[in-house]
């Protein structure tokens, strides 16, 4: 086995185009492995982890692309480069002979279609403000996903739009359905008259889907940036989205998801929904009830609740939910754990989805099951970006931390592919939680990447002379383009148990867990 590496200064290629790149080189024959990444901390680490690189690769920094190839003759590891330099070349040319005119910039897309008034702004954080700035001065709304944006350039941005009123949703805003058409991670969901505002991609993505399969639809789904309620920020995209919805004559129910507010922003929230003529159902992940006592908002406190009782408002029904069904629950966590050791007490997740992971850690704290994670919900259980999980472990892939350099995780799955062969080999772990999420903007085929994983997983425990429970739950719809049946059944037929929802999967885990310690 031979090992190549090349660093190509001062070169840099958005991360998906290296995702795509990197996985053809590795379809080659004669390729063990590659990887092309752009030189951040991170991306350094993981390259030398997995031994493409070494100490005498040549130094580079962020704005480098680093190659790194294992093969099996160094014939193999040359072509292998040489097909990344073709790969590129190649798409500079596709785009020359674009006969179509492509804009080099906002101000030239903006003259060339004068009537756009929205943005979408996907670049990396420290270009991110600079391009935001330039939109919102050409009177455009802007979806801002870019991350790794700091506070202090976000609440600078949010002013500038409202003294604009335009909406700046971001940074970090993943997910966003405005008049029917999906805007970065979102879901092809029917229309209907709920409206729905969320400082929480993915738990946009959720609750869409669930009011979908529920029978209901949307009218517009809007994000805020997770850090919008932060006492930093004050709630400002959160308080002219409500007002957008307010006044739409398409939304008659109004849903809110978020962790809970800084309490001052809770305040000044409270004042404005009391002012709605429209019912309010909000779900602030790990807050408390009583927050909303003598107000018009109707408590939801999962995700999954927040779907049946918008449902049922939207349909004039009364919002009142039914008692889960435990009983079904205990019996199918018994067919669960049939097949477990008695050592095996601890759970690990893997999310793609920030919110799916957050609800999660809510879900088993309320079972008294404590977990670590790189978004701990108190801060005892913070673990370090990059340490090993510990115990009951929940991390949230698409952090920064991961991210930085590197595809979304749901696009890009190899750390999440990584990590779980990494978890299975745990002789303590009984359960491995994961998130599937599809529509527009995420992988064409997410159950697809992780079926392989998922036997991966199955058989590194087996080998261990023990079984290992994958529970999953999958975020699309019938009609999205990855098709949910089909996602449900790769899963199934990987060896994957399939909840109907995160907070049903996370239901189960728990069950699991403390019918291990014998609770």
């Amino acid at each position: 086995m031979t090992t190549k590496h090349e660093v190509r200064k001062n070169q840099y290629f958005d991360s998906v185009t290296l995702m795509v790149a990197s996985s053809a080189m590795r379809q080659m024959d004669g390729v063990i492995n590659a990887a092309v990444m752009m030189g951040t901390d991170h991306n350094r680490d993981l390259m030398r982890n997995a031994g493409l690189i070494g100490p005498d690769t040549p130094t580079f920094g962020v704005n480098d692309t680093v190659i790194g190839v294992q093969a099996e003759t160094d014939q193999a590891a040359q072509d292998a480069i040489a097909y990344f330099d073709t790969f590129i070349n190649g798409k500079k040319a596709s785009a020359q002979a674009q006969t179509q005119v492509r804009a080099t910039s906002l101000p030239t897309a903006k003259s060339q279609c004068p009537q756009t008034n929205f943005a979408v702004i996907s670049v990396p954080g420290r270009y991110a403000r600079a391009e935001a700035e330039k939109a919102l001065g050409l009177g455009l709304h802007v979806l801002l996903f870019s991350d790794n944006v700091s506070l202090q350039d976000e609440v600078e941005l949010k002013e500038m739009a409202l003294e604009k009123g335009l909406l700046m949703m971001g940074p970090d805003c993943g997910t966003t359905i405005i008049n029917g058409t999906a805007l970065g991670f979102a879901n092809v969901v029917r229309r209907g008259n709920i409206g729905l505002v969320a400082a929480a991609g993915t738990g946009l993505q959720e609750v869409t889907v669930l009011i979908d399969q529920l029978g209901g639809g949307v009218s517009q789904a809007l994000g805020t940036g997770g850090r919008d309620l932060k006492a930093e920020v004050g709630g400002k995209m959160m308080s002219l989205c409500l007002e957008a919805l307010r006044n739409d004559p398409e939304t008659q129910v109004i849903v809110i998801l978020s962790k809970p507010p800084a309490k001052e922003v809770m305040a000044r929230m409270l004042e404005q929904l009391s002012t709605m003529d429209k019912p309010v159902i909000a779900a602030f992940l790990g807050g408390d009830p009583s927050l909303v006592e003598g107000t018009n908002v109707v408590w939801a406190g999962d995700l999954e609740q927040a779907a049946k009782l918008a449902v049922l408002a939207a349909q004039g029904q009364p919002t009142t939910l039914p008692p889960q069904d435990t009983a079904h629950t205990e019996t199918y966590v018994t067919q669960l754990c049939a097949t477990l050791k008695p050592k095996q007490t601890h759970l690990r997740g893997l999310y793609s989805g920030g919110t799916l992971c957050y609800e999660a850690m809510l879900i088993l704290q309320e079972e008294g099951i404590d977990a670590w994670s790189n978004i701990a919900l108190d801060a005892r259980w913070k673990l370090p970006d990059g340490q090993p999980s510990r115990d009951n472990t929940l991390l949230d892939m698409g952090e920064d931390f991961f991210t930085n350099g590197m595809p979304h995780p749901m696009i890009d799955f190899r750390q999440r592919v990584e990590r779980m062969e990494r978890e299975a080999a745990d002789p303590d772990v009984a359960v491995l939680l994961l998130d599937c999420v599809g529509g527009y903007g995420t992988h064409a085929d997410p159950a697809g990447e992780l079926a392989p994983a998922i036997r991966r997983a199955k058989e590194i425990a087996a080998q261990d002379g023990r079984d290992l429970v994958i529970l999953a739950s999958v975020t699309a719809t019938e009609t999205d383009p990855q098709v949910r049946s089909h996602q449900i059944q790769i899963l199934e037929q990987a060896g994957a148990v399939v909840a109907s929802c995160n907070a049903q999967a996370a239901r189960l885990a728990a069950g699991i867990i403390r019918r291990q310690r014998q609770e």
